[in-house]
């Protein structure tokens, strides 16, 4: 039914939902070199700006990305007028790529002067020299890192982080070309995280204390704005929704969810025809709601009277939502601000973002059951999703359809965002495997989590950390690139060890 990406998020034309127009990151590059070698060495400089094209070719041919092209520095002086033009081009990354050896004159102002992270590509041209026939000129035509060290070293000294680097050849390389796909799909985080508007709608369930956020906290960490949004304003749409649109809507669930008989839950049902037809008329109002007030995203959670239209409305958002998430925009039930960030990071990257908290643990077979309630990314779903009828949604007010799934087998990521006691941010990592085999038949997701060395473990050290009880689940190993993201944000970071 769905076609696979090589992250293992389902592409749009065969999942049932349009996904959201990709983020294009913009990314600058500047070469560095040695002026004093160009009058030495004829032929030299145009090689090396050869170089630098290939580089910027490989980059663009393999990502949709955009690429500023600042040319090569090879002297102070064009050090310092490259500082201003890097700022303001409002880049989201830089790639400063070592031609050859440069002098740190070359690179001090700018790490001095640039908050926008920097990576030190050093992609020499050829994977070894022909001793026998080598020269000076073959030397420094791969003579890419010989200047990293001194480089880094610099940055110490000008108050700044040693960069991160890339060390490889131009061709025939994949460990770089991985790499380079890394940076590029941070940028697209970084991109996304300072340009996008999350709604709000209500208050977190008031016993959850962990869940509370500071807006505007989150827009100093993040750059993301936070709107805040009126339930009103989904009921609203949700009363406007055309037969049409509620029609066209019922036929995209039914063809991507499968409606299967009740099994051991006394609270589930086979999917009734009239939480069809609310869930359908919801996610109009939803998609409408989000189109309108032009969100990337949502946290929410309200209540209202009982038989009200924001009651049903409010309590309904389940199957919109999931619709949402594999689309692209990440949506968080109970309130959680700071887990749609979380989810949104890994929308970014590639690998799906799944409100997630942990379930009863398997002490038999050592694993962990992760899951929630409410929206899934749908994108990253093992096999055919399942929607059933729920009588009562626990401990929350409403009943409807409920979505049910696990997460694709194989490797996952998670990542919790919290706040300290100083009101700072902290990432709270870790890697697992999603295993296959039977989930609660709840309506609910739910994936057998296993985690080295073993579960008991493992769950001491990731509470150890403090984390907020949810955290947004996604595909593959990811932890590492997750941390740089942190790094880039200037926001603690833990990466959970086996």
């Amino acid at each position: 039914m769905q076609n696979l990406s090589q992250n293992g998020v389902a592409e749009a034309s065969q999942a049932g939902f349009v996904k959201r127009k990709p983020t294009r990151a913009r990314i600058g590059v500047f070469g560095v070199g040695y002026f004093k070698y160009w009058a030495q060495f004829d032929g030299l400089l145009d090689d090396l700006r050869q170089k630098q094209a290939v580089f910027i070719e490989k980059i663009e041919s393999q990502h949709d990305v955009e690429i500023v092209d600042f040319g090569l520095v090879d002297d102070v002086t064009k050090a310092y007028e490259l500082v201003p033009k890097l700022n303001a081009a409002n880049l989201d990354l830089i790639f400063c790529d070592m031609l050859t050896y440069a002098t740190s004159s070359t690179f001090g102002v700018i790490i001095k002067s640039i908050d926008t992270p920097i990576v030190l590509v050093a992609l020499q041209p050829d994977k070894a020299m022909n001793y026998s026939q080598a020269s000076t000129y073959l030397q420094l035509y791969n003579d890419d890192i010989c200047a990293l060290p001194e480089f880094a070293g610099v940055a110490v000294r000008m108050g700044k982080k040693v960069p991160q680097m890339i060390i490889g050849t131009l061709y025939d390389d994949p460990a770089a070309d991985a790499e380079i796909s890394e940076y590029c799909r941070i940028a697209a985080v970084l991109h996304d995280l300072k340009t996008a508007k999350i709604g709000h709608i209500g208050h977190p369930i008031e016993a959850m204390l962990d869940m509370h956020s500071d807006s505007t906290m989150l827009t100093a960490h993040f750059g993301a704005h936070i709107v805040q949004c009126e339930a009103h304003e989904i009921v609203t749409q949700y009363q406007q929704a055309t037969e049409a649109e509620i029609d066209a809507v019922k036929e995209r669930i039914l063809a991507f969810f499968d409606t299967p008989d009740p099994v051991s839950d006394p609270i589930s049902e086979k999917l009734r025809d009239s939480d069809l037809h609310i869930a359908a008329q919801a996610a109009v109002a939803l998609e409408n709601f989000i189109k309108a007030k032009k969100l990337d995203g949502l946290a929410y959670y309200y209540d209202g009277p009982e038989g009200s239209d924001t009651r049903v409305v409010m309590s309904n958002l389940i199957v919109g939502n999931s619709l949402l998430q594999g689309a692209g925009f990440p949506m968080c039930g109970e309130s959680d601000l700071k887990t749609c960030i979380a989810m949104l990071i890994m929308e970014r990257l590639g690998i799906g973002g799944s409100f997630a908290e942990f379930h009863p643990v398997d002490f038999k077979e050592d694993f962990v059951l992760v899951g929630h309630d409410g929206p899934h990314n749908i994108a990253i779903a093992e096999g055919q999703p399942v929607l059933r009828s729920l009588k009562k949604y626990h401990g929350k007010p409403g009943f409807g359809a409920g979505v049910e799934f696990k997460i694709k087998e194989g490797p996952i990521t998670m990542l919790s965002i919290n706040s300290t006691f100083e009101g700072k941010m902290k990432f709270i990592i870790a890697e697992g495997e999603s295993i296959a085999g039977p989930i609660p038949p709840t309506g609910n997701t739910n994936t057998r989590g296993f985690f080295k060395p073993d579960v008991r473990t493992f769950l001491k050290r990731w509470i150890k950390e403090g984390p907020t009880h949810h955290f947004a689940l996604g595909v593959g190993h990811h932890a590492e690139t997750i941390q740089k993201i942190a790094e880039y944000l200037k926001i603690e970071s833990v990466i959970i060890n086996s």
